[in-house]
């Protein structure tokens, strides 16, 4: 009864940590405005100031908020999936590949660009079976996985920069297709897009919770309870790639969220997937959102992008918990 009320509070907490967040992120900038201007102006009557705000920073907050949201889930079930603590779709290479298959549909089909998370989806399966692939030798070791992502995700990186290049003339594409992780020009479409696609994959990784605390289990273990145990990991993996993917899509590839909020979140409400998925969900959008409006401030005027400051504080974690670990990786 105690731990369901711990439970509860630091939901509570979280979801008024980010909501006071999404309000102090919407008057950040040179245009700020108060909280009765911005009602009034949305709902009320209409500001040139207010139409501005809503049309740069509430696209880019709630992207922020999908996509963390997205990729805290992701890295949770890919942990479950791979038994390996220290999975993360970033760190594996499945963010890289989606965000390639975007930059290829974007640069060679422009007309393609709402049916881009499709393509970026395909990507991320390809990617993730060949991780798969190369890293089983009779089992997943987790070192092993772990080896092999970095290895598929530098090539990816590497021909996801090169083409982006090559198709703009030279100069850096923008919006969804950023390997840095930026969230900046992204608007309304940008938000439709993901939210259309990113709803019903959050929905079925919610269903699959309860089956998720099965594949800590032995596979043997799982089979006696009548479950098979291999369509039950194609499921979870293929929600998985797809949370990943459609995040890459939009907002381009972030590093460690995925392994930082898991972490944080079993800490906080317990290793219980029916709890943990949701939970991964509200912090990754806190966190994601934290990331980008940090990002907006620190150097403002200008902005450091929000997939840079999660690979400098995710880096050193990363480290961390492979060293807390060193007998489990041997």
């Amino acid at each position: 009864m105690r731990k369901s009320l711990i439970t509860a509070l630091v939901f509570v907490l979280t979801a008024v940590l980010l909501v006071g967040l999404f309000f102090f992120a919407v008057n950040q900038g040179s245009i700020q405005v108060t909280f009765a201007e911005l009602l009034r102006g949305l709902f009320v009557d209409y500001d040139p100031n207010v139409a501005a705000i809503y049309d740069l920073r509430f696209p880019r907050i709630l992207i922020a908020m999908l996509g963390g949201a997205a990729l805290a889930v992701a890295g949770a079930l890919f942990q479950a999936v791979l038994r390996n603590p220290v999975a993360d779709p970033s760190i594996i290479g499945i963010s890289s590949g989606a965000a390639l298959a975007s930059v290829l549909v974007v640069g060679l089909f422009p007309l393609l660009y709402f049916s881009s998370p499709l393509f970026a989806i395909g990507g991320g399966l390809i990617t993730f079976a060949i991780v798969y692939s190369l890293s089983y030798q009779g089992g997943l070791a987790p070192m092993r996985v772990i080896l092999v992502g970095i290895a598929v995700n530098a090539v990816m990186v590497g021909l996801g920069e090169g083409i982006g290049v090559l198709m703009s003339g030279g100069a850096s594409m923008g919006g969804g297709v950023s390997f840095t992780g930026s969230l900046a020009m992204l608007t309304w479409n940008d938000v439709r897009l993901l939210a259309y696609y990113v709803t019903p994959a959050l929905l079925a990784a919610a269903l699959l919770s309860g089956r998720c605390n099965l594949l800590g289990l032995e596979d043997d273990t799982v089979r006696s309870l009548g479950v098979n145990v291999t369509l039950l990991r194609v499921m979870v993996s293929f929600v998985a790639v797809t949370l990943v993917s459609l995040a890459s899509a939009v907002m381009g590839v972030i590093a460690f969220l995925g392994l930082i909020v898991p972490h944080l979140a079993r800490l906080l409400v317990g290793s219980d997937n029916r709890v943990l998925l949701p939970y991964c969900a509200l912090g990754g959008a806190f966190l994601m959102l934290l990331a980008d409006t940090a990002g907006r401030l620190i150097a403002h005027p200008f902005e450091i992008n929000a997939g840079i400051l999660m690979a400098i504080v995710g880096g050193p974690l990363f480290i961390m918990l492979l060293r807390s670990r060193s007998n489990f990786y041997g």
